[in-house]
């Protein structure tokens, strides 16, 4: 097992989620990848490698990283579910010519929330849509 491999299976076994094949396959992908994928996209990527893969192991896989810190559901298409493994506070920007997603900096507590103050906050997320660099100058 490289490096790489022996990290993300600590990480796993840390949050209590056993690292299977199938789950090590479809993290490494999240984490490697980092182009916002859908289910549709993780399975037709993997399938290939891995026959026996299901679209329901990859919801599965993908609930079990969400909700124990080591993934993030980004929804900022209308129905449309992508996922993220870089779960620490950070915006979003889709083009939408070209449809590609960038991540940016943001400091979440900076955005006032004053006008909230009798709401319990349970998620924040910020969402940007335009045209990107690439699409603007015409360099896709």
């Amino acid at each position: 097992m490289n490096q790489k491999t022996e990290k993300l299976a600590t990480l796993l076994k840390e949050r209590k989620i056993k690292p299977s094949y199938q789950r090590m396959k479809i993290f490494e992908y999240l984490t490697e990848m980092r182009n916002h994928p859908t289910v549709d996209t993780i399975y037709r990527d993997l399938v290939g490698e891995i026959p026996t893969l299901s679209k329901a192991t990859v919801y599965n896989t993908l609930d079990q990283l969400k909700k124990n810190g080591l993934a993030r559901v980004v929804t900022i298409e209308d129905n449309i579910t992508r996922y993220d493994s870089q779960v620490s506070a950070h915006g979003h920007f889709k083009c939408v010519s070209c449809g590609r997603i960038i991540d940016f900096p943001v400091e979440m507590e900076a955005i006032s929330t004053h006008v909230l103050e009798n709401c319990t906050i349970t998620d924040k997320n910020v969402y940007f849509k335009g045209i990107c660099p690439g699409c603007r100058n015409g360099n896709q």
